[in-house]
């Protein structure tokens, strides 16, 4: 069908209007005048020079060659590899529903029906609807040569074979674990090798400049292929075989090669193949989970950097959990794929493509959205002149691989990218990214902070000096002292962790409080790691709770969990006398000590003693899960709990069961106060947590210190409200007969804060959190003798009781 170009306007000479007034006016002709006024002498050797040259150039400029004229590059077409024939390699039991391979032939189909659909494809169906559609490229199959340049022969060898077997042995080969997530049938050998000849033959289309840039629609994906094995839907390794045979037959033409895995899995077979290569640098972005996530292990790390001659040229990127969005991908991006690509000043750019990090794809778990891949094209196009070729690899979501591959190819053939909205990066992934930039930081210029010049020398871990600060802080406003921990099997990292006020056993409230270490919040000056001790504050959450309990004659017993656990096993190598991450999701080692730990103190330094009107326990941050463990393993603990109190920020969220007694989950939610930060992705599922998570309250907090300060009142409040619901005629009497005078048992302190606790008592601070305020300011109305057990050490003089505001002499 011909296409009707809309007619060019006649340019013509500006007609002037019937007014001629002005025209007529007599105006002096100053034109010789002002000729000679700006007239330059120069020499006829001046002359021939560049007349736009500014008077400011340099001999430095001669280094910079000439722009061509026009727009040469612009005006090439962008190329599109995509063959039926890929389709070929299939499951061969015909499934439906649930049953079929995530590894679809479909995916490509309606990528490339997408891309015809939008007009960009000269399809006989599909006619174009852009001046300069598409280019096709003509797949063919990889040669044995080519493919070897990565494989072994022995892995070629087995590939071919599997066109000779019968159905029953593809069918018996693809169940064998050994396999790692790869089907067969007698085509797959022949889709394999297309596969990776469309890969090689895009990418020559682009560095030898047919196209200005290209995409391949191919499958069987390839990243996870390892030199001598297939695994995770991958046959033969497409990226790698295409960068090698373009290094070959386009020497330094195409030397140095830029390969950017976006997959949301790791591409352990592209890492592997360039590993000690200096000319290929491979960066993965990727989610990780402490090796828990496919292809699992520790490989996918940030501390994978290369090894020999190629040490600096790999760079990973490892997510710690799922949900990551654009935020995320475009702090990564602007952080440290972009000052390292343009570091690294690749001949050529290939995009190992995955979409399985989209939104949709229910494997990948990511919400990625088709404008972020378009960005992140974009910025890749500004590397290697604009030689780049995306070649998908996985993406299992029909519509959302279909949606993010025509944005990328918009973006290929020149169309800017659609405006993002999600830009905030999430708390993990500025975590991520700063910590990869401080590992990369000491193989590549841009990257700063670096460490200092020697590296750490001498010195302390800082995490000891202050804990031995608090100690001696502690003690001295509230006489907190050491408990000490006589059990071999408990890491000796919890020694000096655990403080307890004086006489802490003899109270009637006892107060446990697991937490996190304190923040250390400061800035540095951006180019070492170096921190500036004016400029850095510690930020305890847990202090203002200690505080406010031994104003109200509490017990205390504060636990610091430290966030490096060491771990002595003997009988296991890995672990041991090694330190391990207390957060870990790569292994619970490290939160089986926390779990011991509690259940140690519990039984020998609360179980032993009554503490009549009950206990508190309040876990913070990732020490909740020893506090949650204990209550769900040990049936005896609940019975004797007032109430348990949480503040989880973005780590996991632990429920509490105990399946021989259904009653724990119940108690639970009626007799807890759990606040989880509003970046947290529990607020984004649909539908009710279960009740083995606890009452849940959305904090508009995102630190763990920082949501400990918003809701202190409310958490008081709450402390006070569930003495009075559970107050006994014991317990009331104890109060009544108490009132008037002063106990004086050795451990009274001097609390320089108790005329402010009077003073807030008696004018209470409104609550600066949402979600129990209204069942707090309800229980404060009550009447009657259950409401009675808590009145006198919370308002008063406070001399009733067990509030202990003197000073000892």
């Amino acid at each position: 069908m011909a296409r009707i170009h809309p007619p060019i306007p006649e340019v013509r000479e500006p007609r002037l209007s019937g007014d001629t007034s002005m025209r007529e006016t007599v105006t002096p002709d100053m034109s010789a005048e002002i000729d000679h006024r700006l007239k330059i002498e120069t020499t006829d050797e001046e002359d021939s020079e560049d007349s736009l040259l500014s008077d400011t150039s340099s001999d430095a400029d001669d280094t910079v060659p000439k722009a061509p004229p026009g727009l040469p590059i612009a005006q090439l077409p962008t190329g599109l590899c995509y063959d039926d024939r890929m389709r070929y390699h299939a499951e061969i039991a015909a499934t439906t529903g649930d049953n079929v391979h995530p590894e679809d032939p479909r995916r490509i189909y309606y990528i490339y029906k997408e891309l015809c659909e939008a007009g960009l494809v000269d399809d006989e169906t599909y006619p174009p609807m852009v001046e300069v559609p598409l280019k096709r490229i003509d797949a063919r199959e990889a040669t044995r040569e080519e493919c070897l340049l990565v494989h072994t022969p022995e892995h070629y060898d087995f590939v071919q074979s599997t066109a000779e077997m019968s159905d029953a042995q593809l069918i018996d080969l693809s169940e064998d674990p050994a396999m790692d997530s790869i089907y067969f049938n007698t085509l797959s050998f022949f889709s394999s090798k297309l596969s990776a000849g469309a890969a090689i033959e895009t990418c020559r289309a682009v560095v030898s400049r047919q196209v200005k840039n290209a995409i391949a629609v191919i499958r069987p994906p390839g990243h996870h292929a390892e030199v001598d094995r297939t695994m995770g839907f991958c046959l033969f390794n497409n990226v790698s075989i295409a960068s090698k045979v373009c290094q070959n037959d386009f020497g330094e033409g195409c030397r140095k090669i830029l390969i950017v895995d976006w997959d949301v899995h790791h591409g352990n077979g592209c890492q592997k193949a360039f590993y000690d290569n200096p000319n290929v640098l491979y960066i993965s972005l990727h989610v990780h989970m402490n090796g828990l996530f496919y292809p699992s292990g520790t490989e996918g790390d940030m501390h994978h950097c290369g090894a020999g001659a190629g040490l600096g040229k790999n760079v990973n990127i490892p997510w710690p959990t799922k949900g990551m969005g654009d935020g995320d991908y475009m702090y990564a991006f602007q952080h440290v794929v972009m000052p390292i690509a343009t570091e690294f000043d690749p001949d050529f750019v290939i995009v190992a493509s995955g979409f399985d990090a989209a939104a949709g794809d229910e494997l990948g778990g990511c919400f990625v959205s088709p404008p972020c891949y378009a960005h992140m094209t974009h910025m890749l196009k500004s590397l290697a002149g604009g030689k780049i070729a995306v070649c998908l690899e996985g993406g299992y979501n029909f519509r959302a691989i279909s949606r993010s591959a025509l944005a990328v190819t918009r973006t290929l053939m020149g169309e800017p990218p659609d405006r993002l909205h999600a830009t905030a990066a999430t708390t993990s992934a500025v975590d991520t990214v700063n910590k990869v930039r401080n590992v990369q930081s000491r193989y590549w210029k841009s990257i700063y902070p670096k460490d200092p010049v020697g590296g750490i020398f001498g010195g302390e871990r800082l995490h000891d000096i202050i804990r031995q600060w608090q100690a001696t802080h502690l003690y001295d406003k509230y006489k907190l002292t050491q408990l000490h921990i006589y059990r071999d099997n408990v890491s000796k990292s919890f020694d000096q962790q655990v403080l307890a006020t004086p006489n802490y056993e003899s109270k009637k409230y006892l107060l446990i409080i697991f937490h996190d270490s304190p923040d250390l919040l400061g800035v540095g000056d951006g180019m070492t790691t170096q921190q500036k001790p004016h400029d850095t504050w510690l930020v305890d959450g847990a202090q203002s709770y200690i505080r406010w309990a031994v104003s109200h004659g509490f017990g205390v017993i504060d636990v610091n969990i430290p966030e490096l656990i060491t771990i002595s096993d003997p009988n296991n190598p890995e672990y041991n006398d090694a330190e391990v991450e207390y957060a870990s999701t790569a292994t619970d080692i490290a939160r089986k000590e926390g779990e011991k730990l509690a259940a140690y103190l519990w039984e020998n330094y609360v179980e032993p003693y009554d503490f009549r009107g009950g206990t508190f326990l309040m876990g913070a941050g990732h020490a909740f899960h020893a506090v949650a463990k204990l209550v769900s393993e040990n049936e005896n603990v609940y019975p004797n709990l007032l109430g348990i109190i949480g503040f989880i920020a973005t780590n996991p969220i632990r429920p509490i069961a105990n399946p021989g007694s259904h009653w724990v989950s119940q108690w639970y939610r009626d007799n807890s106060l759990v606040f989880v930060s509003q970046v947290h992705s529990l607020w984004k599922k649909d539908g009710h947590p279960s009740k083995r998570y606890g009452k849940l309250v959305r904090s508009n907090g995102e630190v763990l210190n920082q949501m400990m300060k918003i809701h202190e009142h409310e958490v008081f409040d709450w402390i006070k409200q569930q003495i009075r619901e559970n107050a006994t005629d014991d317990t009331t009497e104890d109060d009544e007969d108490a009132e008037g005078s002063k106990d004086s048992d050795g451990d009274t302190i001097d609390d320089p804060v108790a005329p402010e606790q009077q003073q807030q008592q008696q004018h209470p601070a409104p609550s600066q959190g949402s979600g129990s305020g209204n069942d707090s300011s309800n229980s404060n109305s009550r009447d009657g003798p259950r409401g009675a057990g808590f009145a006198m050490s919370s308002t008063g003089s406070g001399t009733g009781g067990d509030v202990l505001m003197t000073t000892e002499r």
